[in-house]
C-alpha cells in the first residue's frame, strides 16, 4: 500500500515537472491564451486592468457625488463618463476573449456548491459590470450637458435623449447597483482570500501567472 501511494505520489511530481517544462516552452502566442490549468497573459491583464478601472471608478464616483456644487463638476463627471465608456468596451472585448478561450478548470477536490458559487458569482460580476456602465451610459445622454466627448478625441454616440426625470432615475440605478458591484467585488475578494491564505490551493495563484492548476489532481 505504501509502495503504491509513493508511485503515485511521484507519478504526480513527475507529471508537475513536465507540465512546468512544457509551459515554459510555450512560444508567445501559445503564453496568451488560456490552457485547461492555468489563464494566459491577455485574460490576467484584462482582469487586472479591469479590476484596478472598476474599484478606482467606484472610489471616484462615490467622492464625485459627494463633492459640493462646483465650476468644474462637470469636468469630473466627463471623465467618469470617459472611463466609463472604456470599462464597458473592455468588458465585453473580455467576455469575448473568454468566450474563444478555455476556462481553466478548478480543483478535482473542490465541491460540487463551490463550484456552482463560483460560476453564480463570476456571472454576476460580469453581468452588473455591464449593467452599471449602461446605466452610466444612459444617464450621461439623458442630462442635458454634452458627455458624448471622449477624452476630447472623437464623440460616442448616445442612447438616450435629454430628459431630466430619465437622467435622475438612470443616475440613481446606476449609484444602486454600483453599490451591488462593490458588495460582488467584496465578495470575490473574500474567496480570494480563502483559496489563497487557507485552503492554498493555488486557485488565486493563477491569476498572477505563478502557479497552475491540476484538474485531475
Amino acid at each position: 500500500m505504501a509502495l503504491t501511494d509513493s508511485c503515485k505520489y511521484h507519478g504526480k511530481l513527475l507529471l508537475r515537472r513536465v507540465k512546468s517544462k512544457n509551459a515554459a516552452a510555450r512560444g508567445p502566442r501559445d503564453m496568451i491564451r488560456n490552457t485547461a490549468a492555468s489563464w494566459g497573459s491577455l485574460a490576467r491583464a484584462f482582469h487586472w486592468v479591469l479590476g484596478i478601472a472598476i474599484i478606482g471608478m467606484l472610489a471616484y464616483g462615490w467622492w464625485m457625488n459627494h463633492v459640493p456644487a462646483r465650476a468644474d463638476k462637470f469636468f469630473y463627471r466627463s471623465i467618469h463618463a470617459d472611463i466609463g465608456y472604456l470599462v464597458l468596451l473592455l468588458t465585453v472585448l473580455r467576455l469575448v476573449w473568454r468566450g474563444v478561450n478555455p476556462t481553466p478548470a478548478l480543483p478535482a477536490e473542490m465541491p460540487s456548491w463551490q463550484r456552482i458559487a463560483a460560476r453564480v458569482s463570476h456571472g454576476a460580476l460580469y453581468a452588473v459590470t455591464l449593467l452599471v456602465a449602461m446605466l452610466g451610459w444612459a444617464h450621461s445622454g439623458a442630462r442635458a450637458q454634452d458627455y458624448s466627448s471622449f477624452f476630447r478625441l472623437f464623440h460616442v454616440p448616445q442612447i438616450t435623449s435629454p430628459d431630466k426625470a430619465a437622467a435622475d432615475a438612470f443616475e440613481d440605478r446606476h449609484i444602486f447597483f454600483a453599490y451591488v458591484l462593490l458588495a460582488l467585488i467584496v465578495l470575490h475578494l473574500a474567496a480570494v482570500a480563502l483559496h489563497h491564505f487557507v485552503k492554498r490551493d493555488r486557485v488565486a495563484a493563477r491569476m498572477v501567472g505563478t502557479s497552475e492548476v491540476d484538474p485531475a489532481r
